[in-house]
């Protein structure tokens, strides 16, 4: 699918205070485009309103596959998020929390894609070790894991790599440019680094 965001004009307010005003964007297919700014500036909240979890205060975002806008059950299916209040259950492996999250979703995920995604993820060694046993960043490498399940259009990443040590990070941004290939990545982040990755950049205020 060539599927686009396309915001207009998108505004949140949080009384008395704005965030952000008069956003319109475009985020092409096959692109890395990175939202930044100041800390409070409304990034994490941006990237909340494209993925349809929080209403933006006036605008709209549009996401369509070619000329076809998306009804709320596709675009569902077409997202992917990793944000750092997504929860894991730690009472279960880490190979046990992407079966259930397969079965949650309705994602005929096999075994075998599970497990292709756990390798992709570096966490294959440690596929049957509860979750609350993982550090930090091996729960985020899950996250990532947990998000491709099924194979989303548009990845949403919150600071993709705040809680990764170097190698951490490198796997993160092989996941980036792997998901270009078929779709698009959209993320927040002050990491001059990754913001150095996109294809297009939105300063936020």
């Amino acid at each position: 699918m060539a599927v686009r965001v396309v915001c207009h004009d998108l505004t949140k307010h949080f009384p008395p205070r704005t965030l952000f005003r008069g956003v319109s964007v475009t985020v092409e297919p096959h692109s890395l485009f990175a939202v930044t700014g100041r800390n409070g500036a409304g990034k994490t909240t941006l990237l909340k309103i494209i993925a349809g979890l929080v209403p933006s205060s006036c605008g709209v975002v549009q996401i369509a596959d070619g000329g076809r806008i998306l009804s709320l059950g596709e675009i569902r299916q077409t997202i992917g998020m990793v944000a750092p209040d997504l929860a894991l259950y730690d009472a279960l492996s880490g190979l046990e929390n992407l079966a259930f999250f397969a079965e949650v979703r309705g994602v005929a995920a096999a075994r075998e894609q599970i497990a292709e995604l756990l390798e992709l993820v570096g966490l294959t060694k440690r596929r049957h070790d509860l979750v609350a046993t993982y550090s930090s960043g091996m729960k985020q490498r899950l996250q990532y894991a947990h998000a491709l399940l099924h194979t989303p259009s548009i990845l949403i990443l919150d600071e993709p790599t705040s809680n990764l040590d170097s190698a951490g990070a490198q796997v993160v941004y092989g996941i980036m440019q792997r998901q270009r290939q078929h779709g698009s990545v959209v993320y927040a982040t002050n990491d001059a680094r990754e913001v150095a990755l996109a294809d297009a950049i939105l300063q936020l205020d």
